[in-house]
């Protein structure tokens, strides 16, 4: 989606529209510029198109699982649609993040080596580990059943979002131009408190129609823990490199996600979802 334009063109586009074009390789009707009012709704929506994509990527796993072919060929299939319908745009982030950090330069020179095109051995030894966690909780839960991993990857990817919506409340940008710029300072502190509502009866519904009680429960506390996780993850970003940059926002959806997987796994098990 191009960011140049009149007003009156961006108005017409709805948050949600927006989001699915910036974050998202659906087709949707594009818009010439984004402009703060515009960037504030997709912001707003963002959580949303996450827990779209997440329903997308966990109906994969939950249909590879039913077939019997796997919960660990689910697993890899579903991450796979997940990085396909975002463009890997988070996973980038991911490692470009890593890299920035691993290079223990000062926050200047750290946001030079994250604004370069290639990969390092720290961004690369990031994108593997975090896959293979999700992979591993994914597949964890499939054996206890298809459609609670399926609910838990829809969670996690709604959670890691909501969380990057909540970062958007602070004004503390690392740079003044860029993709990540055009959302810092964009929310409202009233509506991150009610995406995070909102969140939260999601995943408890959600773990409630796959897994009972137990799965509400399970689905519920995982995405309040990986909320807190991702949150401070973000603020210690936002203290190391200056404030908040799109490979920031990109590393703080991969953390929580993991999160989330690996708690809805854990606590899944202990309380026999």
């Amino acid at each position: 989606m191009a960011v140049h334009g009149r007003d009156r063109e961006a108005d017409q586009v709805t948050g949600f529209v927006a989001a699915l074009g910036l974050f998202t390789v659906i087709p949707v009707p594009s818009v010439a510029e984004i402009d703060r009012r515009l960037a504030s709704r997709a912001m707003a929506a963002f959580p949303w198109v996450g827990l779209l994509v997440g329903a997308a990527a966990g109906a994969v796993l939950w249909l590879v699982t039913a077939s019997g072919a796997g919960g660990l060929l689910g697993a890899a299939l579903a991450l796979a649609v997940a990085a396909g319908l975002t463009g890997a745009l988070h996973l980038d982030g991911l490692a470009d993040t890593a890299d920035g950090l691993g290079s223990r330069k000062p926050a200047e020179a750290a946001l030079a080596i994250m604004r370069k095109s290639d990969i390092g051995p720290m961004g690369v030894a990031a994108l593997a580990l975090g896959l293979l966690i999700d992979a591993a909780a994914l597949t964890s839960l499939a054996e206890r059943g298809g459609a609670l991993a399926a609910a838990a990857l829809a969670v996690a990817a709604m959670v890691g979002r909501a969380v990057v919506t909540g970062a958007t409340v602070s004004r503390l940008s690392a740079r003044q131009q860029g993709f990540g710029a055009l959302f810092v300072g964009v929310t409202r502190p009233l509506t991150a408190a009610g995406t995070a509502v909102a969140g939260l009866v999601v995943a408890a519904g959600a773990g409630w129609l796959a897994g009972g009680v137990p799965g509400a429960v399970a689905l519920a506390v995982a995405a309040t823990a990986a909320g807190a996780v991702g949150l401070l993850w973000a603020r210690r970003l936002a203290r190391r490199l200056g404030g908040m940059t799109g490979d920031v926002f990109g590393s703080v959806i991969e953390v929580t996600q993991a999160a989330c997987l690996v708690g809805s796994a854990v606590l899944a098990g202990a309380l026999g979802a």
